[in-house]
Formats: structure tokens, C-alpha cells, sequence
């Protein structure tokens, strides 16, 4: 059984002569414990597919599942976000500026129901790569690169199976998004996590993914491996303009 699947799936913004189409017809598969990416340039639609998926879009037509189960309407349902969490692309925002770390993941737990909370805490900071000292740190006091592993602790706080990750590292400085995603790349060996990441950067992708989808427009330009993209093997030219422009990113 996929982790995720999707099904012709449909998605817009307004009504009327005034209706965008930001998705048409996509259709994909994520097995689990893949990595499986999403690129393209801004405005593209790729970030709106995570965001349906994790229910903050209302308007959508299609079939998605998760787990086996379909997903209807926007809502979706506490043994879903047991299941699924997604991680944000600005860690200062998505952090609430009055709430220390303790407190951010605490709530994250007593939302699902987690008992032995205290416990539980230490061993995510350990397991983001932060110790104890950052526990009861509020946001303002911590780096962008911290934050986001505050991030990551967060959405791992209900041991989910699978992360949608919005450009994670896009908001951080070169060296720092390496480190991320080397964390990202170990917690999913170690938990045997699914993965389904955006970004604009095909070398982030290409560190991270072992399979991604090119959309253009809204739509699905094709789905290859890393390998093909590493060896430019791609069909269609608009696969082959992105990828010559930052070759050297994911080799």
C-alpha cells in the first residue's frame, strides 16, 4: 500500500470569470519511506499540493488518500495529523513568538492525546540535534537554523509516518541548509519516515528525494529519478531548460 496517492486531482481559487486554476489533472503515487519532490518555479502549484493534502485549501476536486484512507473536504481528522505533520518554509513564523520551545512542542503532544510528555521532550530536542539548554528558549533567541529544527521536533512530537516538507531549508543560509537536510535525511532513516518535499532548488531535492515530479503551470511536466536528472535523461524541454540552469546543485 502507497503512503500517499492521487487521483486527477483539481485545485482553484475564486469564482466566476474570476477562477484560477493553481492544479489540473495531477496523479501520483509515494510509496512509503520514499522521498519524493516537488519542483518548479514560483507559482507553479507546488506548494498548493501539500497544502490540500494537509487540509488548508477548501476548494479541490480528484481523489486523494493517505494510508489507504480517502480524504474528503478540507477538515481533516485527529488520527490524520497523528499520521501526517508538515513542516513550514519560515521557522520564525511558523513558531509562536510568545511560547517557549517546552511549551510549542508540549502543546503539539497534549493535542494528540501524548502522555509522558516531559520525557518525550528531551528525546525529541536530542533527536533534532538540540539539548536540553534550549528547552525553555523562546524563538527570538534562537537561529534560523535552530528554529527550524524546533520545527521539525514539533512535527515529529505525535510520531507521525509522513512529513510534507514546504521548502524547509529556503529560509536559511547556505551551510545551514545543509545541515538541515542531512537531520531530515537521518530521521527518516532512523524512523522510517515518508518524505513528500517542495522546493525551487532541484540540488535540495536531488540531496533529499529519490524520485520527483517538474510541474509547470499548474500541471505535471514528468516524474523522473534523481539519477535521470543528474544524467539530464529527461523528455520534455522544460525539464531540460530547469535542470541545465543548476546541474551543478544536484550533482
Amino acid at each position: 500500500m502507497n503512503a500517499i496517492e492521487t487521483r486527477n486531482l483539481d485545485v482553484w481559487f475564486g469564482t466566476g470569470t474570476e477562477v484560477t486554476h493553481a492544479v489540473q489533472d495531477v496523479t501520483f503515487d509515494v510509496a512509503r519511506g520514499e522521498s519524493f519532490g516537488l519542483v518548479g518555479e514560483s507559482g507553479s502549484g507546488k506548494s498548493t499540493i501539500l497544502r490540500i493534502i494537509a487540509g488548508l485549501v477548501p476548494d479541490w476536486t480528484g481523489v486523494i488518500r493517505v494510508g489507504g484512507e480517502p480524504l474528503t473536504g478540507e477538515k481533516r481528522s485527529r488520527a490524520f495529523h497523528k499520521k501526517v505533520q508538515m513542516v513550514f518554509q519560515d521557522p520564525y513564523a511558523s513558531l509562536h513568538p510568545r511560547q517557549t520551545v517546552d511549551r510549542v512542542l508540549s502543546e503539539a503532544m497534549e493535542l494528540q492525546g501524548i502522555t509522558d510528555i516531559d520525557r518525550r521532550i528531551g528525546k525529541l530536542l536530542s533527536d533534532v540535534g538540540l539539548g536540553s539548554g534550549f528547552r525553555f528558549r523562546y524563538p527570538h533567541q534562537l537561529s534560523g537554523g535552530q528554529r527550524q529544527r524546533v520545527a521539525i521536533a514539533r512535527a515529529l512530537a505525535p510520531e507521525p509516518e509522513i512529513l510534507l516538507l514546504d521548502e524547509p531549508t529556503s529560509a536559511l543560509d547556505v551551510s545551514v541548509q545543509a545541515e538541515i537536510l542531512n537531520l531530515l535525511a537521518d530521521l527518516r532513516a532512523e524512523l522510517g519516515l515518508t518524505y513528500v518535499m517542495v522546493s525551487h532548488d532541484l540540488g535540495v531535492v536531488g540531496h533529499l528525494c529519490e524520485r520527483a515530479a517538474v510541474m509547470k503551470d499548474g500541471e505535471f511536466v514528468e516524474v523522473l529519478g534523481i539519477d535521470a536528472m543528474r544524467r539530464l535523461e529527461v523528455e520534455q524541454p522544460y525539464t531540460r531548460h530547469l535542470l541545465e540552469s543548476s546541474i551543478q546543485s544536484i550533482r
